[in-house]
């Protein structure tokens, strides 16, 4: 199916900026800010257009969103046809570059709630650093003068 057939399926126009954001997010294939996505689009691109536009293919269940631990809500599409990214597991974020992953093979733990309480949502995000980022980090504290962990006395 193409990104309009997907948008008229759940009832929204195929307008330019929807079907753009939704290749986006696709061809992506992991989540991206508010701020990346507006990067990579046509520019001139208004905020508050690609906001209402995210969060009306978030509605329909196109697109979802993961809140993390930098305060930055990043937006990931998965199409309904092929198996990605629907959601229901936990996501990796860099908290140095700020690169999101999704970790699809994880499932999210189950909750139980009490009687009479409904479940909106829910998230789990592992932080650290990515292999780029982590590489990085390791060589500037070898370069430094740092001594490397694995190479420490047990005086």
């Amino acid at each position: 199916m193409t990104e309009r057939e997907f948008l008229e399926e759940v009832g929204l126009r195929p307008t330019e900026i929807r079907l753009d954001v939704l290749k986006l997010l696709f061809d992506e294939g992991r989540p991206l800010s508010h701020g990346e996505v507006q990067e990579r689009l046509k520019e001139g691109t208004d905020r508050v257009t690609l906001y209402r536009t995210l969060s009306s293919l978030e509605r329909v269940g196109l697109v979802h969103r993961v809140l993390g631990i930098d305060g930055s809500w990043r937006f990931c599409a998965h199409r309904p046809d092929h198996p990605g990214c629907p959601g229901n597991h936990p996501h990796f974020l860099c908290l140095d570059c700020g690169l999101m992953v999704c970790l699809p093979d994880q499932p999210l733990p189950r909750v139980d709630v009490p009687p009479g309480y409904f479940v909106a949502g829910k998230q789990l995000v592992v932080y650290g650093r990515c292999p780029a980022c982590e590489a990085k980090a390791s060589k500037e504290t070898n370069s430094s003068g740092g001594k490397d962990p694995e190479e420490e006395d047990d005086d």
